[in-house]
């Protein structure tokens, strides 16, 4: 019998000498298995890749191997795993405000204070915004795994399993100590080296050699896709594990898969044949209160079909309302081995594991399922591949984790739903062996359409290497938003809309519906305002989605609910949903989302000033982007009513709305009065593309109404707001009246993105825009901690951030994303680089918040809301520099791979450009 030294009695690896003995009880010779020497081994091996000096800087010092892995990319974001970040911020909290803002908010904080009471003690639900539990600083997180709205897992740049979106929009963010991947290397029928590859030195699983050396390893992320390179101390291996999602533009079907891949390529540089294998163990559950009931088991399968054969355990979970299965599967080659444990106790020591390992590379493969765990008891499994290696050569030996989670029931358990994946695979909640042997069969496509839609990008030495990281990593929250993909059952929509708005059902029924949070803390889906930056990843890679959201939009405007509720903010009662004005939000997980409809109940927002203009603005630019007419005019008498409820707020006639005195846009803690920069923009925006909605839907009346106020509101928005260098803030008398808001020209933003706001079609002069951006640069960035985090929201005309409120002195990422898009229309495109760098940089390389972007961050301090949506507006950028470069080519408009015919004439002189998204 072979045993292995804890981990509890071995040397650290930080000491350098860290050496663990395995004795064979048996009497024969001790087997010396090295955790972390000195490699004096493992040269790059079989197309290395080369680190990008530029972007690894500081987060690859650590890193004293020679090894590159195999196939790893040279764009992304890479870390060695001994890396620590220096800088540890904390969540914004109430003694983060200043003592004025503080006077200000007294009466909103008791009323929240109170509001917070009953729902978590009374009604012992969730808040949907928790200011006294913020999620901590973790500065650990990957690229998740699984598609769009199947739930996702999210595996640690380290290699934990450490954040987990099962049940619908619900976020459990804990490490999950016996889901990891062991190597085993085996010469001369004995084992010579076996690991743990994690850093982890845990109180459970003793028995298992931990405390991996990080810094002969590094992690590398260009999602959906990531790598992990371990180079093997003393052994002359490199093993790279490359981890896969089905995230795939313009796929409706394989995109929304709960799958992930893990392809482990194995690289022996020695002279000694070896035999190598790679297990995978998981826990059912994650070992909390889920999991307390028992009743959890596990059984073997084999799913030969197609002449592909993979093997793995189930991992089954019944706990309600929401079971699921959980499959981790191998493939099965004329190469490879496949063995299993069907059950261990992953909270005893491990020893069964390890010794069965240790003794012959193998696990020991029992036959039948485990017996149901008893209450309290924890079962966990594990699949081991084996392969024999021959010297200077490669093998490759393949896993899957699946979870089958077809019916899901939110928060208020009223209704049942089923997942998009279900219309390819069933809804019986079987099908998990058949997800893994698809995953496993078609990964290596998949890779090839990554592969095909992100190289043009990552070719494109115009491009900085930061950029083309944070394009693709920031797409993580199109699935680790709390996202949801639905089936849409027919009885469920309204037949009295058939008539006005045609392609609903058809759109709805074919590509299901689409739901992703606010932001992991902030627990609202499709929070609209938020949304119209985030929008452009959306319509740009899955533009069916989009179009999808929109209708749900429209349902939900015409829609009311009168049930009066007290807002935080203001104290006043008022029902949550009026009748013609756009939602906030489509509902909270927690409750019942698309049936309840506005759970933000800080603001009354059926008087905000930008939702209903930003649906507006969002209809025409999707058209514009699929050139879908039937859209368009199921689009156009929305429009129209939501028009005419934004109408109210421009009392004085001269076609420019004011603002209400109170922070009633986006920017929910930062007032505005009268005219503004911001709403006033958005104003005119909307009015310009009222006018070519018109056009398009043969209404001419509407248009020269529209145009007329276009006129006015022009007029009195120079008049009004400009100064010579920017747009003030807003009208007011207040001395923030004249702060430089970064977001000012969002209305030009969003003209340009639609191929208008210039020539026949121009709304702000085109010098204007360009003097505001460059006071922008000037001021808000280059001013503002040295040029080197981005744009903040407000600053003073003396070069002073803006400390009137909560959130004029805070840096929210996605706006410096369409700042930048703007600077580059705008021909600003040094500055708009330079100033989304800032952002970047700051978040990804400095202050460790990887795969959990920000809403906003201060200067110094602390961050606030993790895991935001509004940070994908960097595909804005992206459209921008498409739609620059289109313009250069001066070639004819292109059709976009969806199919969808080009643009008719918009205008007597202007013809729009479908630019396509790839």
């Amino acid at each position: 019998m072979v045993t292995c030294v804890p981990a509890s009695e071995q040397i650290g690896c930080a000491e350098r000498d860290s050496h663990v003995y395995c004795e064979d009880t048996g009497g024969t010779e001790a087997v010396r298995v090295t955790d972390c020497g000195s490699p004096e081994d493992s040269e790059p091996q079989n197309e290395p890749s080369h680190c990008n000096s530029e972007d690894s800087g500081q987060l690859m010092a650590s890193y004293e191997g020679k090894a590159r892995g195999y196939q790893v990319p040279p764009f992304g974001w890479r870390i060695c795993l001994a890396h620590e970040f220096a800088e540890k911020r904390k969540p914004f909290q109430a003694n983060n405000i200043s003592l004025s803002n503080l006077v200000k908010h007294f009466g909103m904080g008791l009323r929240y204070l109170k509001w917070w009471y009953r729902k978590t003690h009374v009604e012992k639900k969730t808040p949907f915004i928790d200011m006294f539990n913020s999620v901590p600083l973790r500065q650990i997180y990957g690229c998740p795994l699984g598609g769009i709205g199947g739930g996702t897992i999210t595996r640690g740049w380290r290699g934990q399993f450490c954040r987990w979106q099962l049940n619908p929009g619900m976020y459990q963010h804990q490490t999950v100590i016996a889901d990891q991947f062991i190597v085993c290397l085996r010469r001369d029928g004995r084992t010579v080296y076996q690991q743990v590859l994690s850093l982890e030195l845990p109180s459970v699983l003793r028995s298992w050699n931990w405390g991996l050396c990080g810094y002969f390893a590094f992690y590398h992320a260009l999602y959906p896709r990531a790598w992990t390179v371990y180079q093997l101390p003393g052994q002359n291996v490199t093993l790279t594990c490359r981890q896969i999602t089905p995230i795939l533009p313009h796929d409706y079907q394989d995109s929304s898969l709960p799958v992930g891949v893990f392809v482990w390529d194995v690289e022996n540089g020695g002279d000694e044949t070896l035999d190598v294998s790679i297990t995978f163990s998981m826990r059912n559950g994650l070992g909390g209160e889920d999991d307390a009931a028992g009743g959890l088991w596990n059984e073997p399968f084999r799913l030969e079909q197609d002449g592909t054969t993979v093997q793995g355990l189930l991992l089954h979970h019944p706990t309600p309302p929401n079971p699921y299965t959980m499959a981790v599967a191998a493939r099965c080659t004329a190469d490879t081995t496949v063995t299993y444990t069907t059950a261990f106790d992953p909270d005893g020591t491990g020893q069964q594991v390890w010794q069965d390992l240790l003794q012959d590379g193998q696990l020991d493969s029992p036959a039948g399922q485990s017996t149901p765990t008893q209450k309290g008891e924890g079962i966990a499994g594990a699949v081991c591949i084996s392969s024999k290696l021959l010297p200077r050569s490669r093998c490759c030996l393949e896993f899957s984790l699946a979870w089958d989670m077809p019916r899901i029931m939110f928060g208020a358990k009223g209704q049942v739903h089923y997942r998009r994946y279900t219309r390819f695979f069933g809804s019986d909640g079987d099908v998990a062996p058949a997800l893994s042997h698809y995953a496993l069969c078609q990964y290596a496509d998949w890779e090839n359409r990554i592969s095909a839609w992100q190289n043009p990008i990552l070719d494109d030495r115009t491009l900085p290497a930061w950029y083309k990281s944070a394009l693709f990593n920031e797409l993580y929250f199109l699935a680790d938003g709390g996202t949801v993909w639905l089936e849409v059952p027919a009885d469920s929509l309204p037949e009295g809309l058939g008539g006005t708005m045609h392609q609903l059902r058809s759109t709805l029924q074919d590509y299901g519906r689409f739901g992703y949070l606010e932001g992991q803390e902030y627990r609202m889906y499709n929070t609209y305002d938020v949304h119209f930056y985030a929008s452009f990843a959306l319509v740009m890679l899955w533009p069916k989605l989009e179009l999808s959201l929109q209708y749900d939009m429209a349902l939900a405007t015409f829609k009311e609910d009168l049930t009066r509720r007290r807002y935080l903010m203001s104290g006043v009662v008022a029902p949550v949903k009026r009748r013609n004005v756009i939602p906030h939000d489509i509902g909270d997980p927690d409750d019942e989302p698309w049936l309840r409809v506005n759970a933000y109940l800080i603001h009354d927002t059926a008087d905000w000033k930008d939702l209903n203009l930003k649906f507006v603005l969002q209809v025409y630019r999707d058209y514009y982007l699929t050139g879908d007419q039937g859209f368009l005019k199921d689009m156009w008498p929305v429009c129209l009513a939501v028009m005419e409820s934004e109408m109210k707020f421009d009392k004085d006639q001269d076609g420019l709305i004011e603002n209400g005195g109170y922070a009633d846009q986006t920017y929910d803690g930062w007032v505005t009065t009268g005219p503004s920069a911001y709403c006033g923009g958005l104003w005119l925006a909307a009015v310009a593309v009222m006018v070519q909605m018109a056009v398009l839907c043969g209404a001419q009346d509407v248009q020269e109404r529209f145009a007329s106020i276009l006129c006015r509101g022009r007029e009195a928005y120079e008049r009004l707001l400009w100064n010579g260098r920017y747009y003030n803030y807003d009208s007011s008398s207040q001395p923030q009246s004249r702060s430089v808001m970064s977001d000012q020209c969002a209305g030009q933003w969003f003209l340009r993105a639609c191929g208008l706001g210039e020539g026949d079609t121009e709304v702000f002069p085109t010098l204007h825009v360009v003097r505001a951006l460059q006071t922008i640069f000037e001021l808000n960035v280059q001013a503002f901690a040295g040029g080197a985090m981005g744009a903040v929201n407000g600053m003073q005309p003396h070069g002073v951030p803006d400390r009137s409120s909560v959130q004029s002195d805070e840096v929210w990422v996605g706006v410096v994303y369409g700042l930048a898009a703007t600077m580059i229309q705008e021909g600003l495109t040094w500055e708009g680089f330079r100033t989304a760098e800032g952002c970047y940089r700051t978040v990804w390389e400095r202050l460790g918040l990887a795969f959990q972007t920000p809403e906003a961050y201060c200067q110094q301090r602390v961050f606030r809301s993790l895991a935001y949506m509004r940070p994908l507006s960097i595909w804005a950028m992206q459209l921008a520099l498409q739609q620059q470069q289109h313009k250069k080519s001066r070639r004819p408009a292109v059709t976009q791979i969806t199919g969808l015919s080009t643009q008719p004439e918009c205008g007597p002189k202007r013809s729009l450009a479908n630019l396509s998204p790839e």
